[in-house]
């Protein structure tokens, strides 16, 4: 059974006067395009193409796009549209970034002079730009409110509230009834979950077994992100853990990339007769040389990065301590006078301290930098604890 569908036009009124006017001769063959056809009328078939097809997956949101869709729900206002939008990114459930897209294959199927021919073409798929991306913090967070709380996440819900606090403003409702009215079904909801123990919401997901050891292989959050885990906490062999990269995620990563997440920390050799080795932290991939440790780029992959490349980021961070470092001291190498972003100041164990104005950095002494630090520590307890300011009104 086939179909024709498209548009037929009537009176083309502008259209002829511009099709006549272009230089474009398809311009002139696109009222050729479909021609009527009547119910019933034989055709005749030159040529069929099947072309494979994937489910797309919903867009995601960019924060214009977010926005019309809080409006469409009822959900905030213009004044809290922004802060909202932002406190998630804050929290860390939501970042915006770009995403790379992965390359699939398709077939096409054509039929022609009685002639079936195959054909596979490639396609991109899953690349977005700029877009609001959940975190796997983000998705374990949403997955335990709608198991606990589906009636507080409900967009209805959202929406009634924000009609609520519409006939507060015009005092056609009282804001206490309102927050009663709500917090006598929402309390003992907490009370009730609490309670109940509830077991800590990981998002743990089940990636199949190691093939070297026969242990289950699984994903999910811990402590300080997502990480990967061979084995359980229920084997006489303890599990071995491993920090997903910054562009994996437990919903999309697959056992074998899982497993290689173990090859690290990774040895690259020596440099300046000290070992190189890269491997993946709390705050992301990193190699550590001389008990110091240089971040890897964004685009960097652990599990590829060369020696040299190791060796230019160890150089290139020298460099940038070079430039900001203004004056060491011999006597006491943990304490340095440096250049920042909001001018110089001292570093000393692991913590700043602003040089007063009037000071020329470069030529403190190192009695100057233990005074400043001294007086520093003086100055935040002095006074003791700040009293809250009250009012009262008479």
């Amino acid at each position: 059974k086939f179909v024709a569908s498209g548009e037929v036009i009537k009176f083309d009124g502008f259209l002829r006067v511009y099709l006549e006017g272009t230089d474009d001769e398809d311009a002139e063959n696109e009222s050729a395009i479909l021609p009527p056809v009547k119910q019933g009328e034989e055709l005749i078939m030159r040529e069929t193409t099947a072309t494979e097809r994937y489910t797309q997956r919903p867009y995601r949101y960019t924060e214009a796009s977010l926005v019309r869709k809080m409006e469409e729900l009822g959900i905030g206002r213009p004044s809290t549209y922004a802060p909202t939008i932002s406190t998630i990114q804050q929290r860390g459930y939501v970042e915006k970034r770009s995403v790379e897209g992965e390359e699939r294959t398709y077939t096409v199927v054509t039929l022609k002079n009685g002639k079936i021919k195959d054909a596979l073409k490639t396609e991109i798929t899953g690349a977005d730009k700029n877009k609001l991306i959940p975190t796997d913090i983000g998705i374990v967070v949403n997955d335990f409110l709608v198991e606990y709380f589906p009636d507080i996440v409900d967009y209805n819900f959202t929406a009634k509230v924000e009609k609520d606090f519409d006939k507060i403003a015009e005092g056609k409702m009282q804001w206490n009834k309102s927050i009663a009215d709500f917090y006598k079904t929402f309390h003992p909801k907490v009370e009730e979950t609490m309670n109940m123990r509830t077991k800590r919401k990981t998002g743990e997901r089940l990636l199949g077994v190691d093939p070297k050891t026969g242990r289950q292989v699984s994903v999910k959050i811990g402590r300080y992100g997502a990480l990967a885990q061979i084995g359980t906490a229920d084997e006489e062999e303890k599990p071995l853990f491993a920090p997903l990269q910054r562009s994996q995620s437990i919903e999309t990563i697959t056992l074998e990339e899982a497993l290689r997440l173990f090859e690290l920390p990774r040895n690259l050799g020596e440099f300046r007769g000290k070992e190189m080795v890269v491997g993946i932290g709390r705050f992301g991939p990193y190699v550590r040389h001389d008990n110091k440790f240089v971040s890897l780029p964004k685009d960097a992959d652990p599990l590829e990065i060369t020696a040299e490349e190791g060796i230019a980021l160890i150089e290139a961070k020298e460099k940038e301590e070079k430039e900001k470092t203004i004056k060491t001291f011999s006597e006491e190498p943990g304490l340095r006078v440096l250049k920042g972003r909001y001018g110089p100041y001292i570093s000393f164990e692991k913590k700043n301290y602003k040089i007063p104005k009037g000071l020329n950095p470069e030529e403190l002494s190192l009695d100057d930098c233990r005074k400043i630090i001294a007086e520093s520590g003086k100055n935040k307890t002095k006074g003791g604890k700040k009293r809250r300011k009250s009012s009262s009104k008479k």
